[in-house]
């Protein structure tokens, strides 16, 4: 095998327990299709080929676990759809660019907001709900998904970062359910993106195949992983990622 497949293999093996874990997998893939040559908006498109393989990994472990929400999953998904083919249409005509600084911002306010802990009051509603969100979570969180899927659509690089805080805070799901949740509706409206990128341009099917082989293995272990850990390495892994790609992309 070709040294860049084999290292395009490595990279999304840990970008897609990243991806699945937290958020911030991306931000390893397309740069390294670029380092291997690879356009820019190129690399960005046939990025969405990993994504899609490695959410259908994700989510079969997640169903098999008894952790799916599909009716829900599919109604969010469904809102994210034109956002996403706006922004992929929006990505695929126009040249690279740097988005550095604006996703610290995003990782900042993420760390903020996850780091805030809901009041006595709203941890007993969670608990009588059982994660349920109630008709005016779900009106937020569907508004919000819909303004979401724009940026997976367009650049995918950190959208985990934006859907985790959706689901988790304002939604008020535990983190494993928001993890099953971001899996499914990453898969349907990527789906739909990396139709408008092959439309608009010749993406690199072989690099996002392979690449998709490795981070199909890395979202099923991230997936059963935080299955038997919980919510509290999911918290552990997803501050050490943000840390990380912020002191990276402010400073390096």
């Amino acid at each position: 095998m070709d040294t860049g497949l084999v290292v395009l293999l490595f990279v999304g093996c840990v970008g897609g327990f990243l991806n699945v874990m937290a958020g911030g997998g991306s931000l390893l893939t397309v740069p390294a299709m670029i380092f291997l040559g690879i356009p820019g908006p190129v690399a960005n498109g046939t990025n969405r080929i990993a994504i899609i393989i490695q959410n259908i990994a994700a989510v079969s472990v997640f169903t098999k676990k008894g952790f799916a929400n599909f009716k829900l999953s599919l109604s969010l998904g469904i809102v994210a759809v034109p956002g996403a083919v706006a922004g992929a249409w929006v990505a695929a005509n126009l040249p690279e660019q740097d988005f550095n600084t604006l996703l610290a911002i995003i990782m900042i306010i993420v760390m903020l907001v996850m780091a805030f802990k809901p009041s006595k009051k709203e941890r007993l509603t969670q608990v009588e709900q059982n994660s349920t969100p109630s008709k005016k979570q779900l009106i937020a969180g569907h508004l919000l998904m819909a303004v979401a899927g724009f940026w997976g659509g367009f650049i995918q690089i950190g959208i985990g970062f934006i859907l985790m805080p959706i689901l988790h805070r304002v939604m008020g799901l535990d983190l494993v359910t928001t993890n099953s949740l971001k899996a499914l509706v990453v898969l349907i409206y990527t789906s739909v993106a990396l139709a408008v990128f092959a439309s608009q341009l010749e993406l690199a099917w072989v690099h996002g195949i392979t690449l998709a082989a490795g981070m199909a293995l890395g979202g099923m272990f991230a997936a059963n992983f935080q299955i038997q850990k919980g919510e509290k390495a999911i918290n552990w892994v997803l501050n050490i990622v943000l840390v990380a790609f912020i002191i990276k992309l402010l400073f390096f």
